[in-house]
């Protein structure tokens, strides 16, 4: 444990932003997987689950969650499951 004023902040600071983080990639797979199986199972709400899923990756590639390519690679991988099902 640091003994400085400023480096027992950084800790706090640190653990706060690491609990954030985790909180935000959970929900965010939480997020795809719901859209994985509306997907799969043909359901007529996957092309509205699959806007909250593209609106929650976006959100995690701007607060640095996800790198911004990261991001694109798994909207594309989305839509195009689901243009694939839908034929």
């Amino acid at each position: 444990m640091p003994n400085i004023k400023s480096a027992i902040k950084r800790v706090k600071v640190a653990k706060a932003k690491t609990l954030k983080n985790t909180m935000r990639k959970s929900a965010l797979k939480t997020a795809i997987k719901k859209c994985n199986e509306a997907i799969t199972s043909n359901d007529e709400s996957a092309s509205a689950v699959l806007n909250n899923t593209v609106k929650a990756i976006d959100k995690a590639a701007a607060k640095n969650v996800l790198h911004k390519n990261t991001a694109a690679r798994k909207k594309s991988k989305l839509a195009k499951a689901l243009n694939t099902a839908s034929k």
